[in-house]
């Protein structure tokens, strides 16, 4: 039977009747309105919710940025949603629409969406990274999705790169995800244009500093511009030292690159995959493949409902 499956993201929220057979049967896409607090973003969740429940739907699976809970189905306190304090989220949703709710980790449910149905599939061991307002990740070792204490498992967002390192939104310092998000990449490019630096990224963005974004850049560096096409080699670059970092851990076949940011395609990937080469020497790195996810932005729909109905 359909289960809806709802991807709670800092900036949108995707929701979607999925089948048994993975397919998403019809789907849409609502903002978050994260910065405007709880009361306005839990609302827009309900909103989701309301606008693809039908009859048919037996179940509701919610995957959201973590730390949060899985058993418990409480989302702790996520960077990426301000004033989201030990919300539970499973409950709140079940008792508002009368069905089972199961709340998974944003990352853990593409991962798992991408290694059974997308670039994952067929290998036993595989490192997942999205990333968009943040950088999650997900660890699938022997064909079982690691969930660790609490769901915390596959936090690679958040694994430091430099302890000396900017403060981080989890409160480390030094954060890969500091450096290559997508906020990261924005803050580069806005760097770029007010000390002046001759960039088309000033140009795409008329000058208009609140215009600038990751897309955005990664247009500017299509076009050749060398300031634009440094931003995604740097950013390529820490993401790949923390690859590396998980490949000498767990020794995975594939890495899967997920997220908008990642639609910037070889200018992100191909910085990542030579920094895993060069940094990884004490395992047959040659067969590890860096590819770009598959399943788009229909991921995290599809992989929280397979989990919900597992689940349930």
């Amino acid at each position: 039977m359909p289960v809806l499956g709802v991807d709670i993201g800092g900036t949108k929220i995707a929701a979607g009747v999925v089948s048994e057979a993975a397919v998403v049967l019809r789907c849409g896409v609502t903002p978050t309105l994260a910065p405007a607090g709880y009361a306005a973003s839990i609302a827009q969740v309900y909103r989701a919710i309301e606008t693809m429940l039908a009859p048919e739907v037996t179940a509701i699976g919610i995957c959201a940025p973590g730390p949060l809970n899985p058993k418990t189905g409480v989302v702790i306190n996520p960077p990426n949603l301000p004033g989201w304090h030990d919300v539970p989220l499973a409950r709140l949703v079940s008792e508002s629409f009368s069905l089972p709710c199961r709340v998974e980790n944003d990352a853990n449910a593409t991962a798992l969406a991408e290694w059974k149905f997308g670039a994952g599939k067929g290998v036993q061991n595989l490192i997942f990274i999205t990333m968009g307002t943040g950088i999650g990740g997900g660890l699938v070792i022997n064909d079982q999705l690691q969930l660790g204490i609490g769901g915390t498992a596959g936090e690679l967002g958040h694994m430091t790169i430099d302890f000396n390192g900017p403060r981080c939104g989890c409160g480390n310092y030094g954060c890969v995800e500091a450096y290559a998000s997508g906020p990261a990449i924005t803050a580069m490019g806005l760097k770029a244009v007010t000390q002046g630096l001759t960039t088309k990224i000033a140009d795409l963005c008329e000058n208009d500093l609140n215009r600038i974004t990751p897309e955005l850049i990664a247009r500017a560096a299509q076009d050749g511009d060398e300031i634009a096409k440094d931003i995604y080699e740097r950013a390529g670059f820490y993401l790949g030292i923390a690859a590396a970092n998980v490949c000498v851990t767990v020794g995975p076949r594939r890495i899967i690159i997920a997220g908008g940011v990642s639609q910037a395609g070889g200018l992100l990937l191909d910085p990542i995959r030579r920094t895993v080469r060069e940094r990884v020497t004490v395992m047959p790195v040659e067969q590890v493949e860096v590819l770009p996810s598959q399943l788009g932005n229909n991921a995290g729909v599809i992989g929280v409902a397979c989990w919900a109905a597992k689940q349930l």
